[in-house]
């Protein structure tokens, strides 16, 4: 082995760590963790079911004990991961005071977002309800929590979307990405999701940053709540559609634009494109294909 070879090559590196950049340094603030990030949603996967993302041995006698030693851990990962994207923050934006002030505005973030956590429970108890009825082919509630990546989805995204309404920058992104990795399902933590919501299937599902949806919606896979071409000034614009309560919307359906409304009770078909709104109680599909079904040709003996 050549190790004047590795030697030049290392050297290589870091010239282009100073010349292009891309490197997070530890002699300035420290970015979050990927690998902590990633604790942070199984342990949250954990108080949401537990049970059922680890084999905990949680039991009536000692549910007291695991869960708030879960909680704490918990608490003091998100603690500090937090400081570290609210030391970035402040380093962007040109601003003084980090780490002590980040440190104690994590803090209180955290404490916010774990007072918040029974009723985010709450409303991924009505997802799981809504999968279970609303799938012919779920047979447990079990089975639902276990095995429907629609509920993955939705919990990382229900935990994701309380820290992006705190202002916490990175981590929920980085939470949401963690799950479209393991699901297909693309939900940016901005998206507003009523109760009692269901993905089928899920595979290439995308909800974009400022989609709003209503109660007791359903959709199933390979749909976009998508964004019209803008330019970035506007990225602080609704740029992505509203979903009101009881609507359907099945696979393959692309539905963009900020201004774009699906009316409550509708059912929106398979594949369609939709830029303009739909009124409430209204059906919209693809008019019926000719089907051309042509006799193989004889093969010859």
């Amino acid at each position: 082995m050549d190790e004047q070879i590795f030697y030049k090559s290392t050297q290589a590196l870091l010239a282009s760590y100073k010349e292009v950049g891309g490197i997070n340094h530890r002699s300035i603030q420290n970015l979050p963790s990927k690998e902590a990030v990633a604790d942070i949603v199984l342990n949250l996967e954990t108080l949401a079911f537990p049970g059922y993302r680890r084999e905990d041995g949680i039991d009536h006698t000692n549910s007291e004990f695991i869960i708030g030693e879960l909680v704490l851990k918990t608490a003091r990962l998100l603690i500090h991961e937090i400081a570290k994207s609210l030391e970035y923050e402040s380093r962007i934006n040109n601003k003084r005071g980090c780490p002590a002030s980040c440190y104690m505005l994590a803090r209180e973030k955290t404490e916010a977002f774990f007072e918040k956590l029974p009723s985010t429970r709450n409303l991924l108890m009505s997802d799981v309800e809504a999968a279970w009825a609303g799938d012919p082919a779920a047979k447990s509630i079990e089975e639902v929590i276990l095995a429907y990546p629609g509920i993955d989805a939705i919990t990382v995204h229900r935990f994701a979307h309380e820290l992006w309404k705190l202002g916490i920058p990175l981590i929920p992104r980085m939470m949401n990405e963690i799950v479209h990795a393991r699901t297909g399902i693309d939900i940016h933590p901005g998206a507003e999701i009523g109760k009692c919501f269901f993905i089928d299937h899920g595979t290439g599902v995308v909800i974009g940053e400022t989609t709003v949806i209503g109660d007791n919606v359903k959709i199933y896979q390979g749909v976009t709540l998508g964004a019209l071409s803008v330019k970035k000034e506007l990225s602080q614009s609704k740029r992505h559609p509203t979903i009101e309560d009881n609507v359907t919307i099945y696979s393959g359906a692309t539905i963009l634009g900020g201004e774009t409304v699906i009316g409550a009770g509708s059912t929106i078909g398979g594949n369609v494109w939709i830029t303009s709104s739909v009124p409430p109680g209204s059906i919209v599909y693809l008019p019926p294909v000719e089907h051309i079904i042509q006799s193989k040709p004889s093969a010859g003996y």
